[in-house]
């Protein structure tokens, strides 16, 4: 298809936005054990672990355990998630590649998920930027709500743009456009990624999917258009908030798996194995008790499909 790129990289964040959302805890031998199968499907960028408070999220407690743990290979790009400073402190000890701080664009998601006003973040940021530059770690910060928030509606350009233009004054080397609340439409995600392309033609742009109304796939699409570099999924589709209304079964990340089987529709490389990706998006439902959410795992890839038989014939 005119326009989409020859090859698209693709971030596993199953093990921190996903495991965030299941109250259960995951023992960190059965992370590790995640870890190795996404790396031997061919994942090359793992969000592994976050950094708040272990009060707050008690089942990502064992971060330090987790990074000390998991294989080091050539090519292999770790990341954690840092809520603010003392989080980036915390995290900058513990061998990652790189740093994550999310800013929320919308004032009252960023008062009510973080109690902090975006203002107040925004400082966090020009601090952690020059730890992470410091440290020698890789630092992007992640736009959450950068096109519709809840209990609301439409987010403005400029309150997006106000995030992305503090990111780059405090050096970072990537923003992400998340699609929050499952409900951004393609349209609006092919302006905004482009806007921010063009207006910052040297940074990395990426892109966040949920999928409460089945748009990911088209985001997707729209954001490879615009020129995002990368795009950022979950095994299984586990996760997403549950705050507002709707089927759980539709509130998690876009599926990775749903990603890598749309990319390779259209010919784009993305280094994944699906067959041996599907091992990861297996073990994870099995140690959560959670159904995926994936169209590949409901009802199968074009491959399987083809090698399928007929049923015996009903005497």
């Amino acid at each position: 298809m005119p326009g989409l790129p020859s090859s698209i990289r693709l971030v596993e964040v199953g093990l921190r936005d996903g495991l965030q959302s299941v109250p259960a805890m995951v023992p960190t031998t059965d992370k590790v054990e995640l870890v190795h199968l996404l790396i031997d499907a061919g994942v090359r960028e793992i969000e592994a672990v976050s950094f708040a408070h272990p009060k707050v999220l008690p089942q990502l407690a064992d971060a330090a355990e987790v990074m000390a743990a998991v294989p080091r290979m050539d090519g292999v790009r770790y990341r954690g998630l840092a809520p603010n400073f003392r989080g980036a402190e915390r995290a900058v000890d513990c061998g990652l590649d790189e740093l994550v701080v999310v800013v929320s664009a919308d004032e009252e998601v960023s008062l009510r998920n973080q109690r902090l006003t975006v203002g107040q973040i925004l400082a966090d940021v020009e601090r952690i930027g020059a730890l992470s530059d410091r440290a020698g770690i890789r630092f992007v910060v992640a736009v959450a709500c950068a096109f519709f928030a809840p209990a609301r509606g439409p987010v403005t350009r400029e309150e997006r743009l106000r995030v992305v233009r503090a990111a780059v004054d405090a050096g970072a080397d990537g923003v992400y456009l998340a699609a929050t609340s499952g409900e951004e439409e393609p349209g609006e995600m092919y302006d905004g990624i482009a806007e921010v392309r063009r207006l910052y033609p040297g940074l990395d742009v990426g892109v966040h999917l949920h999928n409460r109304n089945g748009f990911a796939p088209a985001n997707a699409l729209a954001a490879m258009l615009a020129g995002a570099t990368w795009l950022e999924g979950s095994f299984a589709g586990l996760g997403g908030d549950l705050w507002f209304p709707g089927d759980p079964s539709v509130l998690g990340n876009a599926a990775l798996e749903d990603l890598v089987h749309l990319c390779d529709g259209l010919g784009i490389a993305t280094g994944i194995d699906l067959d041996r990706y599907m091992l990861a998006s297996d073990r994870i439902v099995e140690l959560t008790g959670r159904a995926s959410s994936s169209f590949v795992s409901r009802g199968g890839t074009r491959a399987a499909l083809a090698a399928a038989s007929w049923p015996d014939a009903i005497a």
